[in-house]
Protein backbone atom coordinates (compact mmCIF):
# COMPACT_ATOMS: atom_id res chain seq x y z
CA UNK A 1 0.00 0.00 0.00
CA UNK A 2 1.11 3.46 -0.61
CA UNK A 3 2.81 5.53 2.27
CA UNK A 4 1.78 8.34 4.34
CA UNK A 5 1.95 11.15 1.64
CA UNK A 6 5.29 12.70 0.38
CA UNK A 7 3.80 16.35 0.18
CA UNK A 8 3.78 17.16 -3.07
CA UNK A 9 2.41 19.84 -4.94
CA UNK A 10 -1.55 20.21 -4.56
CA UNK A 11 -3.75 18.83 -8.28
CA UNK A 12 -3.39 21.45 -10.55
CA UNK A 13 -6.49 23.05 -12.78
CA UNK A 14 -5.59 21.08 -15.68
CA UNK A 15 -5.28 17.52 -13.46
CA UNK A 16 -8.68 18.87 -12.21
CA UNK A 17 -9.87 19.05 -15.65
CA UNK A 18 -8.31 15.41 -16.90
CA UNK A 19 -9.86 14.10 -13.73
CA UNK A 20 -13.46 15.53 -14.41
CA UNK A 21 -12.79 14.07 -18.39
CA UNK A 22 -11.76 11.06 -17.04
CA UNK A 23 -14.56 10.10 -14.71
CA UNK A 24 -17.29 11.90 -16.99
CA UNK A 25 -16.17 8.70 -19.37
CA UNK A 26 -16.94 5.99 -16.31
CA UNK A 27 -20.63 7.27 -15.82
CA UNK A 28 -20.94 6.92 -19.27
CA UNK A 29 -19.58 3.60 -19.35
CA UNK A 30 -21.79 2.34 -16.39
CA UNK A 31 -24.95 3.87 -17.69
CA UNK A 32 -23.86 1.67 -20.83
CA UNK A 33 -23.45 -1.29 -19.16
CA UNK A 34 -26.34 -1.34 -17.11
CA UNK A 35 -24.34 -1.16 -13.82
CA UNK A 36 -26.32 -0.95 -10.81
CA UNK A 37 -28.19 2.30 -9.51
CA UNK A 38 -25.81 2.46 -6.53
CA UNK A 39 -22.55 2.59 -8.52
CA UNK A 40 -24.02 4.96 -11.13
CA UNK A 41 -24.91 7.73 -8.59
CA UNK A 42 -21.76 7.30 -6.71
CA UNK A 43 -19.89 8.08 -9.62
CA UNK A 44 -22.11 11.28 -10.89
CA UNK A 45 -21.70 12.24 -6.98
CA UNK A 46 -18.14 12.02 -7.33
CA UNK A 47 -18.07 13.78 -10.75
CA UNK A 48 -19.74 16.60 -9.34
CA UNK A 49 -17.88 17.07 -6.80
CA UNK A 50 -15.16 17.70 -9.48
CA UNK A 51 -16.40 20.07 -11.21
CA UNK A 52 -17.21 21.84 -8.01
CA UNK A 53 -13.52 21.78 -6.95
CA UNK A 54 -12.61 22.59 -10.74
CA UNK A 55 -15.26 26.11 -10.45
CA UNK A 56 -13.78 26.77 -7.16
CA UNK A 57 -10.03 26.81 -8.32
CA UNK A 58 -11.16 28.59 -11.68
CA UNK A 59 -13.51 30.80 -11.17
CA UNK A 60 -15.72 29.10 -13.56
CA UNK A 61 -17.69 25.83 -14.49
CA UNK A 62 -15.55 23.56 -16.62
CA UNK A 63 -16.37 23.30 -20.28
CA UNK A 64 -15.02 19.67 -22.13
CA UNK A 65 -14.10 21.36 -25.22
CA UNK A 66 -12.00 24.32 -23.48
CA UNK A 67 -8.66 23.01 -20.71
CA UNK A 68 -7.34 25.40 -18.18
CA UNK A 69 -4.18 27.01 -18.30
CA UNK A 70 -2.87 26.75 -14.84
CA UNK A 71 -2.74 29.94 -12.88
CA UNK A 72 0.74 31.62 -11.76
CA UNK A 73 1.91 29.68 -8.73
CA UNK A 74 -0.02 31.11 -5.29
CA UNK A 75 -2.58 33.46 -7.52
CA UNK A 76 -5.91 33.34 -6.24
CA UNK A 77 -7.96 32.40 -9.31
CA UNK A 78 -11.91 32.30 -8.20
CA UNK A 79 -13.22 34.27 -5.36
CA UNK A 80 -13.15 31.09 -2.98
CA UNK A 81 -10.36 29.15 -4.19
CA UNK A 82 -7.96 29.74 -1.02
CA UNK A 83 -11.10 28.02 1.21
CA UNK A 84 -11.71 25.31 -1.10
CA UNK A 85 -8.17 24.60 -2.48
CA UNK A 86 -6.34 24.05 1.31
CA UNK A 87 -7.07 20.56 1.66
CA UNK A 88 -5.91 18.63 -0.73
CA UNK A 89 -5.71 14.29 -0.29
CA UNK A 90 -4.56 11.34 -3.23
CA UNK A 91 -2.34 8.17 -2.06
CA UNK A 92 0.56 10.38 -2.53
CA UNK A 93 -0.08 13.64 -1.41
CA UNK A 94 -1.61 15.02 1.95
CA UNK A 95 -1.99 18.67 2.31
CA UNK A 96 -3.29 21.63 4.24
CA UNK A 97 -3.00 25.03 5.29
CA UNK A 98 -4.60 24.19 8.88
CA UNK A 99 -3.42 23.55 11.56
CA UNK A 100 -6.05 21.63 12.91
CA UNK A 101 -5.58 19.15 10.39
CA UNK A 102 -7.76 17.87 7.42
CA UNK A 103 -11.32 18.67 7.24
CA UNK A 104 -12.52 15.03 7.31
CA UNK A 105 -15.86 16.18 7.30
CA UNK A 106 -15.22 17.82 3.94
CA UNK A 107 -13.41 15.07 2.45
CA UNK A 108 -16.37 12.07 3.74
CA UNK A 109 -18.57 14.61 1.22
CA UNK A 110 -15.81 14.76 -1.17
CA UNK A 111 -14.80 11.19 -1.30
CA UNK A 112 -18.13 10.03 -1.20
CA UNK A 113 -18.29 7.69 2.09
CA UNK A 114 -20.30 7.94 5.38
CA UNK A 115 -18.95 8.79 8.68
CA UNK A 116 -18.80 6.00 11.24
CA UNK A 117 -21.25 8.10 13.77
CA UNK A 118 -22.72 6.37 17.10
CA UNK A 119 -25.19 4.09 15.43
CA UNK A 120 -22.87 1.84 13.64
CA UNK A 121 -19.50 2.01 16.65
CA UNK A 122 -22.99 0.40 19.20
CA UNK A 123 -23.44 -1.83 16.45
CA UNK A 124 -19.63 -3.28 16.47
CA UNK A 125 -19.99 -3.15 19.79
CA UNK A 126 -22.98 -5.52 20.23
CA UNK A 127 -21.60 -7.96 17.45
CA UNK A 128 -18.37 -8.27 18.97
CA UNK A 129 -19.15 -8.13 22.31
CA UNK A 130 -16.32 -5.93 23.18
CA UNK A 131 -15.74 -2.16 24.46
CA UNK A 132 -14.99 -0.57 20.64
CA UNK A 133 -11.26 0.43 20.60
CA UNK A 134 -10.25 3.83 21.27
CA UNK A 135 -9.44 4.63 17.58
CA UNK A 136 -13.34 4.22 17.06
CA UNK A 137 -14.24 6.35 20.50
CA UNK A 138 -12.72 8.97 19.08
CA UNK A 139 -13.39 8.89 15.62
CA UNK A 140 -9.40 8.48 14.30
CA UNK A 141 -11.10 5.78 12.38
CA UNK A 142 -13.80 7.86 11.32
CA UNK A 143 -15.33 6.76 7.58
CA UNK A 144 -16.59 3.58 6.27
CA UNK A 145 -17.57 2.27 2.64
CA UNK A 146 -20.26 -0.98 3.60
CA UNK A 147 -19.51 -1.42 7.04
CA UNK A 148 -22.96 -2.12 7.92
CA UNK A 149 -23.02 -5.25 5.45
CA UNK A 150 -19.83 -6.96 7.21
CA UNK A 151 -21.87 -6.73 10.11
CA UNK A 152 -24.99 -8.20 8.40
CA UNK A 153 -22.46 -11.11 7.40
CA UNK A 154 -21.17 -11.69 10.64
CA UNK A 155 -24.14 -11.64 12.78
CA UNK A 156 -25.39 -14.29 10.13
CA UNK A 157 -22.42 -16.57 10.92
CA UNK A 158 -21.11 -15.49 7.17
CA UNK A 159 -17.55 -15.29 6.97
CA UNK A 160 -15.32 -12.08 6.07
CA UNK A 161 -11.41 -11.44 5.94
CA UNK A 162 -8.96 -8.54 6.70
CA UNK A 163 -6.80 -6.71 3.93
CA UNK A 164 -4.54 -4.13 5.27
CA UNK A 165 -0.96 -3.35 3.86
CA UNK A 166 2.61 -1.26 4.16
CA UNK A 167 4.39 0.09 1.30
CA UNK A 168 8.49 -0.72 2.67
CA UNK A 169 10.21 2.52 1.81
CA UNK A 170 12.96 2.54 4.56
CA UNK A 171 14.14 0.16 7.48
CA UNK A 172 12.64 2.18 10.42
CA UNK A 173 9.03 2.62 10.62
CA UNK A 174 7.50 5.73 12.63
CA UNK A 175 4.58 5.55 15.23
CA UNK A 176 2.00 6.60 12.44
CA UNK A 177 2.59 3.72 10.49
CA UNK A 178 1.61 1.54 13.51
CA UNK A 179 -2.45 3.00 13.48
CA UNK A 180 -3.88 0.63 10.89
CA UNK A 181 -1.74 -2.54 12.47
CA UNK A 182 -3.04 -1.78 15.82
CA UNK A 183 -6.75 -1.57 14.82
CA UNK A 184 -6.19 -4.36 12.34
CA UNK A 185 -4.89 -6.29 15.20
CA UNK A 186 -8.12 -5.48 17.67
CA UNK A 187 -10.42 -6.38 14.39
CA UNK A 188 -8.64 -9.40 14.20
CA UNK A 189 -8.65 -10.47 18.04
CA UNK A 190 -13.04 -9.31 18.46
CA UNK A 191 -14.10 -10.79 15.48
CA UNK A 192 -11.62 -14.23 15.20
CA UNK A 193 -10.96 -13.78 11.36
CA UNK A 194 -8.26 -13.98 8.77
CA UNK A 195 -5.93 -10.87 8.07
CA UNK A 196 -3.94 -10.45 4.50
CA UNK A 197 -0.74 -8.34 4.66
CA UNK A 198 0.13 -7.06 1.37
CA UNK A 199 4.00 -5.70 1.39
CA UNK A 200 4.07 -3.25 -1.95
CA UNK A 201 7.71 -3.73 -2.43
CA UNK A 202 7.08 -3.43 -6.18
CA UNK A 203 5.21 -0.01 -5.65
CA UNK A 204 8.14 1.43 -3.51
CA UNK A 205 10.81 0.07 -6.65
CA UNK A 206 8.58 2.42 -8.84
CA UNK A 207 8.04 5.21 -7.39
CA UNK A 208 11.32 5.96 -5.47
CA UNK A 209 15.03 5.40 -6.19
CA UNK A 210 15.58 1.76 -4.52
CA UNK A 211 16.64 -1.65 -6.06
CA UNK A 212 14.92 -4.59 -6.23
CA UNK A 213 16.86 -5.90 -3.43
CA UNK A 214 16.60 -3.11 -1.16
CA UNK A 215 12.99 -3.09 -1.92
CA UNK A 216 12.80 -6.07 -0.65
CA UNK A 217 15.29 -5.91 2.49
CA UNK A 218 12.89 -3.20 4.00
CA UNK A 219 9.85 -5.55 3.27
CA UNK A 220 11.45 -8.07 5.52
CA UNK A 221 12.56 -5.22 7.92
CA UNK A 222 8.72 -3.98 7.85
CA UNK A 223 7.48 -7.05 8.57
CA UNK A 224 9.17 -7.82 12.06
CA UNK A 225 7.93 -4.32 13.33
CA UNK A 226 3.84 -5.67 12.03
CA UNK A 227 4.49 -9.48 13.58
CA UNK A 228 5.33 -7.23 16.99
CA UNK A 229 1.92 -5.56 17.03
CA UNK A 230 1.10 -9.10 17.95
CA UNK A 231 -0.75 -10.98 14.97
CA UNK A 232 -1.86 -14.44 15.27
CA UNK A 233 0.46 -16.11 13.16
CA UNK A 234 -2.24 -19.09 12.82
CA UNK A 235 -4.53 -16.31 11.14
CA UNK A 236 -2.31 -14.09 9.75
CA UNK A 237 -0.12 -13.92 5.79
CA UNK A 238 2.28 -11.08 5.05
CA UNK A 239 3.37 -11.28 1.35
CA UNK A 240 5.25 -9.27 -0.60
CA UNK A 241 3.96 -8.41 -4.21
CA UNK A 242 7.79 -8.96 -5.53
CA UNK A 243 7.36 -12.53 -4.07
CA UNK A 244 4.07 -13.85 -4.13
CA UNK A 245 3.00 -12.38 -7.70
CA UNK A 246 4.85 -15.51 -8.79
CA UNK A 247 3.61 -18.32 -6.79
CA UNK A 248 -0.62 -16.90 -7.38
CA UNK A 249 -2.27 -17.40 -10.46
CA UNK A 250 -5.25 -16.75 -8.45
CA UNK A 251 -3.74 -13.25 -7.38
CA UNK A 252 -2.33 -12.57 -10.89
CA UNK A 253 -5.63 -13.27 -12.73
CA UNK A 254 -7.17 -10.69 -10.89
CA UNK A 255 -4.76 -8.78 -10.86
CA UNK A 256 -5.06 -8.88 -15.25
CA UNK A 257 -9.10 -8.89 -15.13
CA UNK A 258 -8.67 -5.60 -13.20
CA UNK A 259 -6.38 -4.29 -15.79
CA UNK A 260 -9.20 -5.50 -18.39
CA UNK A 261 -11.77 -3.54 -16.34
CA UNK A 262 -10.00 0.24 -16.09
CA UNK A 263 -9.12 2.41 -18.86
CA UNK A 264 -5.61 4.18 -19.54
CA UNK A 265 -8.20 7.70 -19.19
CA UNK A 266 -10.14 6.06 -15.59
CA UNK A 267 -6.33 5.74 -14.02
CA UNK A 268 -4.96 9.27 -14.91
CA UNK A 269 -8.52 11.06 -13.91
CA UNK A 270 -7.98 8.95 -10.35
CA UNK A 271 -4.41 9.06 -9.97
CA UNK A 272 -2.75 11.91 -11.19
CA UNK A 273 -0.71 9.59 -13.37
CA UNK A 274 0.58 11.90 -16.94
CA UNK A 275 2.03 10.68 -20.16
CA UNK A 276 5.69 10.72 -18.85
CA UNK A 277 5.00 8.23 -15.55
CA UNK A 278 5.99 4.60 -15.79
CA UNK A 279 3.63 1.69 -16.97
CA UNK A 280 4.73 0.01 -14.32
CA UNK A 281 3.36 3.10 -12.09
CA UNK A 282 0.11 3.13 -14.77
CA UNK A 283 -0.73 -1.02 -13.97
CA UNK A 284 0.22 -0.93 -10.27
CA UNK A 285 -3.63 0.05 -8.79
CA UNK A 286 -4.44 -3.48 -9.84
CA UNK A 287 -2.35 -4.62 -7.76
CA UNK A 288 -2.88 -3.10 -4.95
CA UNK A 289 -6.76 -3.78 -5.74
CA UNK A 290 -6.49 -7.73 -6.12
CA UNK A 291 -5.86 -8.65 -2.18
CA UNK A 292 -9.39 -7.53 -2.29
CA UNK A 293 -10.99 -10.76 -3.62
CA UNK A 294 -10.39 -13.52 -2.04
CA UNK A 295 -9.77 -15.94 -4.83
CA UNK A 296 -6.03 -14.10 -4.49
CA UNK A 297 -5.30 -16.40 -1.86
CA UNK A 298 -6.17 -19.79 -2.90
CA UNK A 299 -3.99 -21.48 0.11
CA UNK A 300 -6.59 -20.01 2.03
CA UNK A 301 -10.20 -19.41 0.67
CA UNK A 302 -9.62 -22.31 -2.22
CA UNK A 303 -11.71 -21.12 -5.27
CA UNK A 304 -14.27 -19.44 -2.99
CA UNK A 305 -14.99 -15.90 -4.58
CA UNK A 306 -18.11 -15.05 -2.59
CA UNK A 307 -15.87 -13.77 0.81
CA UNK A 308 -16.08 -10.44 1.67
CA UNK A 309 -12.87 -8.13 2.65
CA UNK A 310 -12.45 -5.30 4.71
CA UNK A 311 -9.95 -2.80 4.37
CA UNK A 312 -8.70 -0.64 7.76
CA UNK A 313 -6.80 2.07 6.10
CA UNK A 314 -5.85 5.61 5.76
CA UNK A 315 -8.42 7.62 3.89
CA UNK A 316 -5.49 8.73 1.26
CA UNK A 317 -5.53 5.00 0.16
CA UNK A 318 -9.46 5.32 -0.77
CA UNK A 319 -8.73 5.87 -4.10
CA UNK A 320 -7.38 2.68 -4.89
CA UNK A 321 -10.45 1.03 -3.60
CA UNK A 322 -13.04 3.22 -4.99
CA UNK A 323 -11.38 1.90 -8.68
CA UNK A 324 -12.09 -1.56 -7.04
CA UNK A 325 -15.29 -1.06 -5.98
CA UNK A 326 -16.06 0.09 -9.50
CA UNK A 327 -14.72 -3.09 -10.79
CA UNK A 328 -15.58 -5.69 -8.50
CA UNK A 329 -19.41 -6.45 -10.13
CA UNK A 330 -18.51 -6.39 -13.81
CA UNK A 331 -16.03 -9.19 -12.51
CA UNK A 332 -17.97 -11.10 -10.29
CA UNK A 333 -16.62 -10.44 -6.96
CA UNK A 334 -18.36 -8.95 -4.01
CA UNK A 335 -17.16 -4.82 -3.14
CA UNK A 336 -14.44 -4.75 -0.85
CA UNK A 337 -15.66 -2.31 2.58
CA UNK A 338 -13.75 0.07 4.20
CA UNK A 339 -12.39 1.93 7.49
CA UNK A 340 -10.76 4.78 7.32
CA UNK A 341 -8.65 6.49 9.25
CA UNK A 342 -7.27 10.38 9.80
CA UNK A 343 -3.55 11.03 9.40
CA UNK A 344 -1.28 11.06 12.06
CA UNK A 345 0.43 14.60 12.14
CA UNK A 346 3.92 15.29 11.86
CA UNK A 347 5.79 16.64 15.13
CA UNK A 348 5.68 20.23 13.38
CA UNK A 349 2.12 20.14 12.97
CA UNK A 350 -1.03 18.73 11.45
CA UNK A 351 -0.48 20.89 8.63
CA UNK A 352 3.54 19.59 7.96
CA UNK A 353 4.24 16.39 6.42
CA UNK A 354 6.17 13.37 8.18
CA UNK A 355 9.24 13.12 6.58
CA UNK A 356 11.85 9.65 6.51
CA UNK A 357 14.53 11.82 5.55
CA UNK A 358 13.83 13.95 8.39
CA UNK A 359 14.35 12.04 11.57
CA UNK A 360 12.58 15.14 13.61
CA UNK A 361 9.47 15.15 11.88
CA UNK A 362 8.57 12.07 13.86
CA UNK A 363 9.38 9.51 16.54
CA UNK A 364 10.62 6.50 14.94
CA UNK A 365 10.75 2.38 16.26
CA UNK A 366 14.22 2.64 16.71
CA UNK A 367 14.07 5.64 18.98
CA UNK A 368 15.68 5.51 22.43
CA UNK A 369 14.06 6.81 25.42
CA UNK A 370 16.29 10.21 25.61
CA UNK A 371 15.52 10.78 21.82
CA UNK A 372 11.96 10.21 22.44
CA UNK A 373 11.75 12.93 25.21
CA UNK A 374 14.29 15.39 23.01
CA UNK A 375 12.02 15.48 20.14
CA UNK A 376 8.77 16.13 21.95
CA UNK A 377 10.22 18.93 23.81
CA UNK A 378 12.06 20.14 21.00
CA UNK A 379 10.10 19.48 18.30
CA UNK A 380 6.64 18.65 19.36
CA UNK A 381 4.29 22.30 18.18
CA UNK A 382 2.40 23.44 21.24
CA UNK A 383 -0.61 25.16 21.45
CA UNK A 384 0.16 26.62 23.79
CA UNK A 385 0.39 30.59 24.75
CA UNK A 386 3.57 32.85 24.33
CA UNK A 387 4.10 33.39 28.03
CA UNK A 388 2.92 31.13 31.26
CA UNK A 389 1.05 34.13 32.94
CA UNK A 390 -0.65 34.51 29.17
CA UNK A 391 -1.44 30.71 29.30
CA UNK A 392 -2.08 30.74 32.83
CA UNK A 393 -5.33 33.35 32.15
CA UNK A 394 -6.33 31.90 28.65
CA UNK A 395 -5.06 28.60 28.49
CA UNK A 396 -3.85 26.18 25.61
CA UNK A 397 -5.44 25.08 22.25
CA UNK A 398 -5.79 21.71 21.98
CA UNK A 399 -6.74 21.02 18.62
CA UNK A 400 -3.68 22.36 17.09
CA UNK A 401 -1.35 21.09 19.89
CA UNK A 402 0.79 17.77 18.98
CA UNK A 403 1.29 16.59 21.89
CA UNK A 404 -2.48 16.62 22.98
CA UNK A 405 -3.10 14.92 19.43
CA UNK A 406 -0.65 12.20 20.26
CA UNK A 407 -2.45 11.70 23.02
CA UNK A 408 -5.91 10.85 21.50
CA UNK A 409 -3.71 7.96 19.45
CA UNK A 410 -1.75 6.19 22.49
CA UNK A 411 -3.79 6.82 25.63
CA UNK A 412 -6.37 4.34 26.86
CA UNK A 413 -7.60 6.23 29.72
CA UNK A 414 -10.46 7.85 28.66
CA UNK A 415 -10.76 10.12 31.47
CA UNK A 416 -7.17 10.79 31.79
CA UNK A 417 -7.34 12.21 28.43
CA UNK A 418 -10.30 14.52 29.04
CA UNK A 419 -9.09 15.40 32.38
CA UNK A 420 -5.80 16.52 30.17
CA UNK A 421 -7.67 18.65 27.86
CA UNK A 422 -10.04 20.43 30.48
CA UNK A 423 -6.38 21.31 32.41
CA UNK A 424 -4.47 22.45 29.33
CA UNK A 425 -7.41 24.14 28.27
CA UNK A 426 -8.11 26.25 31.38
CA UNK A 427 -4.15 26.88 31.53
CA UNK A 428 -4.12 24.47 34.76
CA UNK A 429 -1.70 22.28 33.04
CA UNK A 430 1.80 24.39 31.26
CA UNK A 431 3.34 22.51 27.68
CA UNK A 432 6.07 21.26 29.56
CA UNK A 433 3.53 19.21 31.77
CA UNK A 434 1.59 18.20 28.50
CA UNK A 435 4.94 17.17 26.17
CA UNK A 436 5.68 15.11 30.01
CA UNK A 437 2.35 13.33 30.12
CA UNK A 438 3.27 12.22 26.03
CA UNK A 439 7.22 11.11 26.86
CA UNK A 440 5.92 8.81 29.61
CA UNK A 441 2.90 7.35 27.58
CA UNK A 442 5.45 7.15 24.28
CA UNK A 443 8.79 5.71 26.23
CA UNK A 444 7.15 2.35 27.38
CA UNK A 445 4.99 1.96 24.14
CA UNK A 446 8.06 1.84 22.15
CA UNK A 447 10.35 0.20 24.72
CA UNK A 448 7.83 -2.41 24.02
CA UNK A 449 7.09 -2.43 21.22
CA UNK A 450 11.35 -2.80 20.72
CA UNK A 451 12.00 -5.71 23.17
CA UNK A 452 8.91 -7.86 21.11
CA UNK A 453 10.55 -7.12 17.93
CA UNK A 454 14.11 -8.37 18.87
CA UNK A 455 11.93 -11.40 19.27
CA UNK A 456 11.03 -11.55 15.88
CA UNK A 457 13.25 -14.15 13.76
CA UNK A 458 13.82 -14.43 10.14
CA UNK A 459 12.66 -17.82 10.38
CA UNK A 460 9.81 -16.00 12.08
CA UNK A 461 9.02 -13.78 9.24
CA UNK A 462 9.63 -16.33 6.79
CA UNK A 463 6.72 -18.67 8.35
CA UNK A 464 4.25 -15.52 8.33
CA UNK A 465 4.95 -15.14 4.56
CA UNK A 466 4.86 -18.71 3.66
CA UNK A 467 1.31 -19.16 1.55
CA UNK A 468 -0.66 -21.35 3.81
CA UNK A 469 -4.20 -22.65 5.02
CA UNK A 470 -4.98 -20.60 7.75
CA UNK A 471 -6.19 -21.87 10.80
CA UNK A 472 -9.94 -20.11 10.22
CA UNK A 473 -12.18 -22.66 8.59
CA UNK A 474 -15.11 -21.46 6.32
CA UNK A 475 -17.80 -23.39 5.97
Amino acid sequence: MADVPNGEPCASPLDLFNSIAAQGELVRTLKAEKASKDEIESAVKMLLSLKMSYKAAMGEDYKADCPPRNPAPGSNSGPDATETSEDFVDPWTVRTSSAKGIDYDKLIVQFGSSKIDKELINRIERATGQRPHRFLRRGIFFSHRDMNQVLDAYENKKPFYLYTGRGPSSEAMHVGHLIPFIFTKWLQDVFNVPLVVQMSDDEKYLWKDLSLDQAYSYTVENAKDIIACGFDINKTFIFSDLEYMGMSSGFYKNVVKIQKHVTFNQVKGIFGFTDSDCIGKISFPAIQAAPSFSNSFPQIFRDKTDIQCLIPCAIDQDPYFRMTRDVAPRIGYPKPALLHSTFFPALQGAQTKMSASDPNSSIFLTDTAKQIKTKVNKHAFSGGRDTVEEHRQFGGNCDVDVSFMYLTFFLEDDDRLEQIRKDYSSGAMLTGELKKALIDVLQPLIAEHQARRKEITDEMVKEFMTPRQLSFHFQ
